[in-house]
């Protein structure tokens, strides 16, 4: 199994609605973790065999964003990772706003869009229609973000 991240400065809607995402956050978002996963099998149809695999890869992304979210709180960064399930976040009081994960990504990534049973699925140059997507949020700077990942990364058993 594969797994990508990218970092990225905010979209415009992220930077207008951080006060409806995350009302607690007095600072402003600076940079947006995107992590990437791939699934061993195409995401669009709800099975048992497919919800297996998101709760799985979810499991995954919150082990890997709670570690990144806690080196970067060490760091007086404000850090929060998105249930991709519910689009809300994990470790903060949610606000009026989900944040749509494919969205964000379709925006960052430019990567192209396919509908399947109402839901909006990314189809990753290499993976194709068989990917999770999941966000993690800071206001830390992208270099910033970017280190503390690396550094999170090279000790994540992926």
């Amino acid at each position: 199994m594969g797994i990508e991240y990218s970092i990225h400065i905010p979209s415009d809607f992220i930077s207008t609605n951080v006060c409806q995402l995350l009302p607690e956050w007095l600072v402003p978002v600076l940079s947006v973790l995107i992590v990437l996963q791939h699934c061993p099998v195409f995401l669009g149809e709800k099975t048992t065999e497919t919800e297996f695999h998101k709760q799985q890869l979810r499991a995954q992304f919150v082990q890997l964003g709670r570690r990144i979210v806690l080196r970067l709180n060490q760091l007086n960064y404000p850090a929060e990772i998105f249930d991709p399930r519910t689009g809300f976040p994990l470790l903060s009081q949610p606000g009026s706003l989900r944040l749509d994960d494919v969205a964000v990504i379709q925006a960052s990534l430019g990567y192209p869009l396919t509908e399947s049973g109402g839901c909006w699925i990314i189809d990753h140059p290499t993976w194709g229609q068989a990917v999770f997507p999941s966000v993690l949020l800071s206001a830390a700077e992208p270099r910033i973000t970017q280190a503390v990942v690396e550094e999170v990364w090279s000790t994540y058993p992926c």
